[in-house]
Parts: structure tokens; C-alpha cells; sequence
């Protein structure tokens, strides 16, 4: 298995994305710790995981919030011995307007939660993965040069992301962690089967691939599996676009 024996923290793990990447890594091996903030959501993936012979451990944990990133971090690391994993997928709470349109506070809301978040979690993991010379940070999003209007603050969120995610990746680097992202360009499955226009969005996400398909859930928890593990121990600094060609690099 891919993931034998490692320590994953994953945060946002109650959301559909954050929930596929937490079964493929236990398929593959790992013992996945759940954070979110739904207990409900958290303890039936959990139950699900267990079911399949995995190991999983959920909690409640704001991951905006510094002292209980840090305390459920340290607990994790006391507890397994190490941490080998972090993955942050937490939603931003972007609101999606024209920029003529959208307040300040809108705009910026999900560029200050996406910074926010993701250095926390990441600070807090690499404190214990320095000590052992090894350790993988995954995040998701990704930037580039396409956009489309009224995405409010959402876009300027993830490209931030990435300029975060280089400048961890070369300060941690000499301590054997590697720091990318993954991007998908949009998962149709992660749209509710009730939300107004879904069909719609879901044919404009397929219609901009190469492929006429989208990534599915699936797809990202088996290459987020992939990417956490060692066969991949050569990529760092760097984004994996499974985007079916939406994105074109």
C-alpha cells in the first residue's frame, strides 16, 4: 500500500473533497485523523473508514483558530509519534460577486481565510516533520492565468496559495518536506444534486476540458494518495494538475 504506516492530518475532511482524499488514504494504509467542524459529518466518515478495516480519528478543530491548530496538532503528533501527512481542503467562505460589486470585507474574507488556514496547519505540522527530516504538505486549489468574472476574492485566494506554498516549500525543503498542490479546475460531484444550475455548471466544467470529462472524486483521493506518498518523493515546489486539461499548464 502507498500509504503504510503514515500519519495523516487532514482538515475540511467533512466536505466531500477532504472526505475522498481521507479514504484513499486509508485504503492505502494511512491512519487519517479527521478535523472539521461538524462532529456529525466527521464521526460518519470515520464510521465508514472503520468499517473498511481503516483507522480513523475524528475531531473537532477550527482551522482559522491558531491555539487549537496547534494543540490538536501536538496532541496527533504525541499520540502516533510523528505526523507524515497534512492536508488542508477547508472551504475559504468565498463570496462570488463582481469586484464592482462585492464589499471589502467579501472580497478579501476568503484570501484571509485561505492564508490563515493554510499557514497554520502548516506551521503546526512542520514543527514535527523538521525533527524527523520528512513530511509531505498537500493543498488544494491552485492558481494560474485563467479566471472568470465574478469570483469575488476566490481567485486571488488560490493564487495566493501558491505563492504561500512556494515560499514553504523552499524553507522546508532542506528539511526533506516537500510542499504542492493539486488542482482540478472543479469536481461536478461536489455540486448537491439540488443546487440551482448544477447541470449547467457541471456541462460548462466539462465543456472547458480536453478530455470531455471531469476529475471525480475518486480521481483526486487517488492522486492526492499518489502525490502523499513516496513514489512521488520528487515532487515539491510544484502543482499537479489533474484538471483533464482545463487548466493548460
Amino acid at each position: 500500500m502507498l500509504l503504510e504506516n503514515k500519519v495523516a492530518v487532514l482538515y475540511g475532511a467533512g466536505g466531500p473533497i477532504g472526505g475522498a482524499v481521507a479514504r484513499a488514504f486509508a485504503r492505502e494504509g494511512a491512519r487519517v485523523h479527521l478535523a472539521g467542524r461538524t462532529a456529525k459529518k466527521l464521526d460518519e466518515l470515520a464510521d465508514e473508514i472503520r468499517a473498511e478495516n481503516g483507522v480513523a480519528e475524528p475531531a473537532v478543530v477550527d482551522a482559522l483558530d491558531e491555539r487549537a491548530v496547534d494543540t490538536y496538532v501536538d496532541g496527533v503528533a504525541a499520540r502516533e509519534g510523528r505526523i507524515d501527512i497534512s492536508f488542508n481542503v477547508i472551504g475559504y467562505g468565498d463570496v462570488q460577486q463582481p469586484l464592482t460589486e462585492i464589499t471589502v470585507g467579501d472580497f478579501l474574507q476568503p484570501i484571509t481565510n485561505a492564508m490563515r488556514s493554510q499557514f497554520l496547519t502548516t506551521r503546526a505540522a512542520a514543527r514535527h516533520m523538521t525533527r524527523r527530516g520528512s513530511g509531505v504538505i498537500l493543498a488544494f486549489g491552485g492558481g494560474g492565468p485563467q479566471t472568470l468574472p465574478g469570483l469575488g476574492g476566490f481567485k486571488s485566494a488560490l493564487d495566493a496559495l501558491e505563492g504561500l506554498r512556494r515560499q514553504w516549500a523552499v524553507e522546508l525543503g532542506p528539511h526533506g518536506i516537500r510542499v504542492v498542490t493539486l488542482k482540478t479546475g472543479g469536481v461536478p460531484q461536489t455540486l448537491p444534486a439540488e443546487f440551482d444550475g448544477a447541470q449547467e455548471i457541471i456541462a460548462s466544467i466539462e465543456r472547458e476540458t480536453l478530455l470531455g470529462r471531469a476529475a471525480t472524486l475518486n480521481d483526486v483521493g487517488d492522486v492526492a494518495a499518489f502525490v502523499a506518498s513516496d513514489k512521488a518523493r520528487t515532487l515539491t515546489s510544484t502543482d499537479v494538475n489533474i484538471s483533464c486539461g482545463a487548466m493548460v499548464d
